[in-house]
């Protein structure tokens, strides 16, 4: 039996809309991308990559390759946004920008993963079905309502990134010592009116609380009526801010404004559609309607997903070490901001029926960002080992062994040996399961 609350009938205003905004983002966040000749950087100059998981068949394109694959990604989110061709530019976008992202695990970002999960969300949404191309191309297919679960799950995903947020920030290093805050703040001492501020340990503890109640607590107020202009205007305070003092962050914060408007209701989303050119919507009563069967497997699909999406960011309590030390479990849990880590790994190859050992210069192999990446997350150090042994082994070592010193400080701490330089990790396999070699956190609080 189909609860009655997920099938009532709801604008489709803010599916528009959302489509609308999060098309044209990507397609301006595509452009920028190229335009600052990221694609080269990050996915052709590297001679290895990182794929997530360790998987192999995720492979660069070569250069050609990969700015075809970056016009695929912009184009399709322009048909995104102009509704054109909807449900294959859904699928287009989403096979081609997470496959991007499986391409190296250097450069994984929060929102690249958001972008990622909700590009998958839209193409079960008939998103399509007002103020589109795909109208004016067959009028037949235009409503003006939709079922509520199809505004419904966007809104549930942006809770969940929310909330999680918050609930990261419940530790201790954020909330009692202001960290990393405290380490970062003073950074932006340049910055007019609040520079001077930046060295004041309750600006630290501002940022942190002010972030922590931020995130837990801001969803539910966008959800309530009445309280929903005053939330977003916060939601406006904070993004912006964020992306002012952490200019690193990238294109989260505004994603996350965006985003948030899904929270408003019809009247909003019509007077953003008059804005854009949208005309009356006066005796336009027809509702889109799924087939049963359609529907009712598209409710198992997303019980699935959301589950998922809610044992994800818990998964790190299976691990015995500190999170933010071994990283075990840490991405895709809406983990953003929250520690200043830094790290150095020593590489070397051994031949053991020799005995002779040699001294591994990274910057041959990697980039300067995938060795600071690679410098403090286990999975990538182990990926690494076995790149090594293939490199060493064609040029003539017999069986090579790989053995890492690493040191890695945390939150401002001393540097401390982060791994068993005894291990070969070389014999070590990429997953999910913990690695043993990561050295226990001597710093616990």
């Amino acid at each position: 039996m189909e609860i009655k609350y997920l099938t009532d009938k709801k604008s489709i205003a803010p599916l528009v809309v959302f489509r609308i905004a999060f098309g044209a983002m990507m397609f301006f966040s595509t452009i920028r991308f190229w335009a600052r000749g990221w694609i080269t950087e990050l996915y052709v100059k590297p001679s290895f990559y990182f794929p997530l998981m360790d998987w192999q068949w995720a492979k660069p394109l070569g250069s050609t390759g990969m700015h075809l694959l970056f016009i695929l990604i912009a184009v399709s989110a322009l048909c995104i946004a102009l509704g054109f061709f909807y449900r294959i530019a859904t699928v287009l976008f989403f096979l081609s920008f997470t496959y991007v992202e499986l391409i190296d695990v250097t450069n994984y970002l929060n929102h690249y993963y958001f972008v990622s999960i909700v590009s998958f969300l839209l193409i079960l949404l008939p998103a399509n079905r007002y103020f589109s191309l795909d109208v004016r191309r067959n009028t037949s297919i235009r409503c003006l309502y939709v079922p509520a679960w199809t505004i419904g799950v966007i809104r549930l995903q942006m809770g969940i990134v929310y909330v999680f947020a918050g609930i990261a920030k419940l530790n201790y290093d954020w909330l009692i010592q202001a960290l990393p805050m405290k380490i970062w703040l003073p950074a932006k001492s340049h910055l007019p009116l609040v520079g001077p501020l930046m060295y004041k340990t309750w600006v630290a503890y501002l940022f942190s609380w002010f972030g922590a109640i931020y995130d837990l607590f801001i969803v539910f107020f966008l959800i309530n009526k009445k309280t929903r202009p005053i939330a977003y205007a916060f939601v406006l305070l904070f993004h912006i801010s964020t992306a002012i003092f952490f200019p690193g962050i990238g294109m989260f914060p505004y994603v996350m404004i965006v985003g948030s408007l899904v929270f408003f209701d019809e009247s909003v989303h019509y007077r953003i559609l008059r804005l854009l050119g949208n005309s009356t919507v006066e005796g336009e009563e027809k509702m889109y309607y799924f087939k049963p069967p359609v529907q009712r497997s598209i409710f198992l699909l997303l019980g699935i997903y959301f589950l998922l999406q809610l044992l994800l960011p818990f998964r790190y309590l299976v691990y015995p070490n500190h999170l933010f030390w071994s990283e075990e479990g840490y991405r895709f849990s809406w983990r953003v901001m929250l520690m200043e880590k830094s790290g150095n790994t020593f590489f070397y190859v051994k031949e053991p029926a020799s005995g002779k050992k040699y001294e591994v210069a990274n910057n041959t192999f990697l980039t300067p960002l995938q060795e600071k990446m690679m410098s403090t997350q286990p999975d990538m150090m182990v990926q690494y080992a076995h790149y090594l042994q293939q490199v060493y082994a064609q040029k003539g070592i017999n069986d090579p062994e790989v053995y890492a010193d690493g040191y890695v400080a945390l939150n401002g701490r001393p540097s401390a040996q982060y791994i068993d330089s005894t291990v070969n990790l070389a014999k070590q396999a990429v997953g999910w399961q913990h690695y043993t070699w990561i050295l226990p956190y001597k710093h616990n609080q």
